[in-house]
């Protein structure tokens, strides 16, 4: 995936998620040093490398610089448009283990527990859980179990990504996983994982959504707003009652993809409204 640029789009990998959000967040910062407009308090830059994977490494230190802050402005990409993100999505990941016995398939099947028996009917269990309807989404996305056809296998396992618009969500959906009881009696579950991203609900970027549609209105630009599945470090912020804004990075499409890409002539637009709210909060 090489560098490129087409078309008034430049090309390469992470370039939208996230390289396009540091641009815009150190040019906004250049912009009003060179302006000489300084914010009316200290502004900070934190740039976390394992926002993919949960952010385990760098959680509590981005946690404790929240609690400082009176806004949190998150540079993940802009969503289809150029739309603010208001509200997100709780990210939740769960390993399912089904323990069974194994057993001659030929010659004595029923001395054994086939766990992948067990498993499948765990998995449209699991998800009947979903209420898309709701926003909440299970899904089972990798299942894998077994080791010869001729064996009844003695053990099957699942991950589970589950996704909750809200935190009463989380909480449910956690019991009711936890909660699972093996269809045969002679199988053994084990569970383990949990909601790792509280949502981002909308009422914590309400106030500055509108601030930046305001600032964007004077620079021409028509801002909306969006909610995403997706999560980022925005959510960690949010669910400590800390104003948070997100979506603030680079618009363009194809995040993860090999045709990612950012819009060249929406970056210094982006920095723009960032170095007007950054000077005006």
């Amino acid at each position: 995936m090489p560098f490129h640029v087409r078309a008034g789009r430049a090309y390469g990998p992470g370039i939208l998620d996230m390289k396009s959000g540091i641009v815009c967040g150190l040019w906004a910062i250049q912009a009003l040093q060179a302006l000489g407009i300084a914010p009316a308090r200290p502004v900070r830059f934190f740039l976390n490398s394992d926002e993919e994977v949960s952010s385990q490494a760098f959680r509590q230190a981005i946690l404790a610089e929240a609690r400082r802050a009176r806004a949190v402005l998150v540079l993940e990409p802009a969503a289809a448009g150029g739309a603010l993100k208001t509200a997100r999505k709780g990210v939740g990941d769960f390993k399912i283990i089904v323990h069974g016995r194994s057993a001659h398939a030929g010659v004595d099947p029923a001395a054994g527990v086939n766990a992948v028996s067990e498993l499948a009917r765990q998995i449209i269990h699991v998800q009947s859980f979903a209420r898309p309807g709701k926003g909440l989404t299970v899904s089972v996305n990798v299942a894998e179990g077994g080791t010869r056809p001729n064996v009844i296998p003695e053990r099957a396992s699942m991950l589970v990504d589950v996704r909750v618009p809200r935190w009463r969500d989380a909480r449910t959906i956690e019991r009711k996983i936890h909660g699972l009881k093996p269809f045969d009696p002679q199988a053994r579950l084990e569970i383990d994982g949990g909601i790792n991203r509280p949502p981002m609900e909308r009422q914590m970027a309400l106030g500055l959504f509108q601030k930046a549609r305001a600032l964007g209105r004077q620079m021409g630009m028509q801002l909306q707003e969006a909610s995403t599945g997706g999560g980022s470090d925005g959510n960690l912020t949010a669910a400590l009652g800390i104003p948070t804004l997100d979506g603030l990075g680079g618009v363009g499409e194809g995040a993860h993809a090999r045709h990612e890409h950012v819009v060249i002539r929406e970056l210094p637009r982006r920095a723009a409204l960032l170095a007007a709210l950054l000077a005006t909060l």
